[in-house]
């Protein structure tokens, strides 16, 4: 049986399943365990995608150091590059241990990409080397790991050559090798079975490509059936001409909403199709464009006001000068006195959590 939803109750499922609504989160892991997972990603325009998000849900309690202290000295959170995964990019990410079960009896027949395959076993006497340097004096830089690959990897891109990399996210893809920490921006790496928690029951595959689906749901609140499988039940939303799959535990529920300024990685923008037809919402990282044809900014931020996505914030943080730099707030439409007033309040908040002054461009 499908439900049906009004616009307005769509976009408040998503927005609370995302833990944006006025009821703020206040544990780190928790919060990941609900969101299933954090974006890493180098740019810092303003802060690294991950900090942000756990910042715009948790607020100004949450510190970088509580990210960093979860994955290196509690084993809470551990980081995996989603290789084989059809719903994700291959993107760096972390993902809380608690549902390393749901995963690694997936992971331990990777990789599925053929040919990551074919290279991991044309390189048998290289896998082994990295273990055995691993298992003798890891954790360690990937720079201290000898290259001793019988067949080099050949790529167009960036990890063109980069054998010992490769070989290491490979074997970290299935559940050989893990991320034990970072020195800066570079990870450490060491055998999984001494950062990993011993003793996990796996889940098998077949039952456990539900509970994802399911998890994912859940933190989505709504979402097209391509993401999120059988999961939940159908739902139509009104002006849309899909079928979507929504979390029926989330339908009907008190909504109280905030402002808040999100990262380009946030997951309540990451389905442009999901933020056209249920927020109206139009949005394109520009990073990668010349500046003379940026419309929002290099790393605009989209802004939640209650439960619509009103626009985008294009500011950088210039820590050494010690300011956010407010370049230009893009208002969709033209919003009211009180929106504007929670707007800027959300942009001195973050700077101040980011321990700087607000700036604003002189035009």
């Amino acid at each position: 049986m499908e439900i049906a939803l009004d616009r307005d109750e769509a976009r408040r499922i998503a927005v609370r399943a995302q833990r944006l609504d006025a009821d703020r989160p206040t544990e780190l892991v928790p919060l990941v365990e609900h969101l299933t997972f954090l974006q890493l990603d180098p740019t810092a325009a303003i802060a690294p995608s991950a900090d942000l998000i756990a910042y715009t849900r948790i607020g100004a309690a949450y510190r970088p150091e509580q990210l960093q202290a979860a994955v290196e000295r509690d084993r809470t959170l551990y980081e995996l590059k989603a290789q084989d995964d059809p719903v994700q990019p291959p993107f760096a990410m972390l993902r809380p241990v608690s549902d390393l079960a749901l995963n690694l009896d997936r992971m331990a027949s990777g990789p599925a990409h053929g040919g990551w395959r074919a290279w991991l076993e044309a390189n048998p006497r290289f896998r082994r080397d990295v273990l055995d340097r691993l298992r003798d004096t890891g954790p360690l830089l990937s720079k201290d790991i000898p290259d001793t690959a019988e067949v080099p990897w050949t790529s167009t891109g960036w990890t063109h050559d980069k054998n010992v990399t490769h070989m290491l996210e490979l074997l970290q893809g299935r559940g050989e090798v893990a991320v034990a920490g970072r020195i800066g921006r570079q990870r450490t790496w060491d055998l999984a079975e001494r950062v990993y928690p011993a003793e996990i029951e796996v889940v098998p595959e077949a039952e456990a490509a539900a509970l994802r689906d399911e998890r994912r749901l859940r933190a989505l609140g709504i979402a097209r059936p391509q993401l999120v499988g059988d999961a939940g039940v159908p739902a139509r939303v009104e002006g849309s001409d899909r079928v979507w799959r929504v979390d029926p535990e989330a339908v009907g529920q008190p909504f109280s909403g905030r402002t808040a300024l999100l990262s380009p990685f946030d997951r309540l923008i990451h389905d442009r199709v999901r933020s056209q037809e249920l927020f109206r919402f139009e949005y394109l990282l520009e990073m990668y464009k010349p500046a003379a044809k940026r419309r929002w900014g290099y790393f605009a931020l989209p802004i939640l006001h209650g439960d619509r996505l009103v626009g985008k914030l294009d500011a950088t943080a210039d820590r050494k000068a010690g300011v956010l730099r407010v370049d230009a707030v893009h208002e969709d439409e033209p919003l009211d006195a009180t929106a504007r007033d929670d707007v800027q309040q959300a942009i001195e908040g973050l700077a101040e959590w980011l321990g700087v002054e607000v700036e604003r461009a002189r035009r």
